[in-house]
Order: C-alpha cells, then sequence, then structure tokens
C-alpha cells in the first residue's frame, strides 16, 4: 500500500466514460452502467443519476433547530429532518431553491444565510451532492406556509429542538436522516467556534459544478 503525500482535499480525476447504458428509469432518478478505463483497467460501475439536493437547518434567536416530521417510504418510517429539496429546476441557483424550500416545507423566511457544509451523500453508487446552509433571522410567511406539496408532503409537522439536545440525538441514535446527522453536529460544532467555520452564502460548490459538467445529473431521457 501506497503513502499519499499530496494534499487532503478532494480533487476532479479525469477517467474517460466508454459508454453508458441506460438500466433503470424512475420518477426522480435513473441507474446507468458506466464503462470506465480506470488506470488501464477496463472496468463497469453503476450510478444512481441524481439531480442533486440542498438542505437547511434554521436557527432561531436561542439556537433551537427546525425540523420537520416526514414519511420516508425506502426505510418505513417517519424521520426528523431539515427542511430540504431536490436541485430539480434546470439552472436554479441553490441558494434560491434553499430559500423556496424553506417556505414551502416551514413557512418561514430567513434575513442571514450561510453554506454550513457540503456532501455527497453516497459517493460510492450515487451522484447526489448536498449544500446544507445555515439559516437565521427566522420570522414567519404573512401567509403561512404554501400548501404546495402532496402525498408525503401534506403534513410536515414542525418541531423545534435546542441545538445540544438534538447532537444528544444524533448520537443517542435517536435522529438518523443524514442531513440531520450531518448539519446538527456541523451547526453545533461552528458554534462552538463562534460561527467561524461558515462560509458565504454564494461559496463555491466545486463537486456540484463538476457532475454537472460532466453529466452525471442528466438523466437518461434528457431531463
Amino acid at each position: 500500500m501506497s503513502e499519499w503525500s499530496g494534499p487532503v482535499a478532494d480533487s476532479d480525476a479525469e477517467v474517460p466514460i466508454l459508454a453508458s447504458t441506460p438500466g433503470f428509469v424512475g420518477s426522480i432518478w435513473d441507474v446507468r452502467s458506466d464503462v470506465i478505463d480506470f488506470a488501464g483497467q477496463r472496468i463497469t460501475r453503476d450510478l444512481m443519476v441524481h439531480p442533486g439536493a440542498v438542505g437547511i437547518m434554521a436557527l432561531d434567536e436561542t439556537d433551537r433547530v427546525l425540523l420537520i416530521r416526514q414519511y420516508r417510504h425506502p426505510v418505513g418510517r417517519y424521520l426528523f429532518e431539515p427542511p430540504a429539496g431536490l436541485l430539480d429546476k434546470p439552472d436554479e441557483d441553490p441558494l434560491a431553491a434553499a430559500q423556496r424550500e424553506l417556505a414551502e416545507e416551514t413557512g418561514y423566511q430567513a434575513a442571514q444565510w450561510h453554506v454550513l457544509v457540503d456532501f455527497a451523500n453516497t459517493p460510492g453508487g450515487s451522484s447526489e451532492t448536498l449544500r446544507c446552509y445555515l439559516a437565521r433571522g427566522l420570522t414567519k410567511l404573512a401567509g403561512g406556509r404554501p400548501l404546495t406539496g402532496e402525498a408525503e408532503e401534506i403534513d410536515l409537522p414542525r418541531a423545534w429542538m435546542p441545538l445540544d439536545e438534538a447532537r444528544d440525538a444524533v448520537f443517542a441514535g435517536r435522529l438518523q436522516n443524514p442531513t440531520t446527522v450531518i448539519g446538527v453536529l456541523a451547526a453545533w460544532s461552528s458554534r462552538v467556534t463562534g460561527w467561524d467555520t461558515l462560509r458565504p452564502a454564494d461559496s463555491p460548490w466545486p463537486i456540484r459544478d463538476r457532475v454537472v459538467s460532466t453529466g452525471r445529473t442528466t438523466r437518461v431521457g434528457g431531463g
């Protein structure tokens, strides 16, 4: 096993895709098989083509985090999670998407926005990239939460939880949505250092740029 001597930071890789074959076309995402040339080896890797997403850790003036309770069919459970949404509108700015999702799923808006943390949810099999924002200076929308959802999104009960209690709930296994886990721990850690880890809301998002520019968010049908 070799030892890495360069900087410990994620970077792009130039691995040629020789062929792509659609395997499954779904209502939201697809699965395809890519034949790639990796270090002279011709290998096949499956890829779930995902549009990407944004999540919002919204904190009130007493550092309570705003979570919503939503049914998630793949795990057959109701999960408490931050408001979030897919980046499935062509060329939509991630910050604008986050502001829209906060309003649509909670009935709140925020005066202050920062990038809290970026992550690739399941990079071993999916192109999903997620940017989690920190939103503060919350106020209720005059008309309340707009009724834009369907099925699981018709009723999204809100829960306000002190950030310290949310951290404890994550470590105890009571909260397991990945955006909740990562967002809560990132917010708690950033607060410890006086929020000096926060980035501007319009900060570059290199991994997102990469998956978009290389067609890893483009669905089999071109959508």
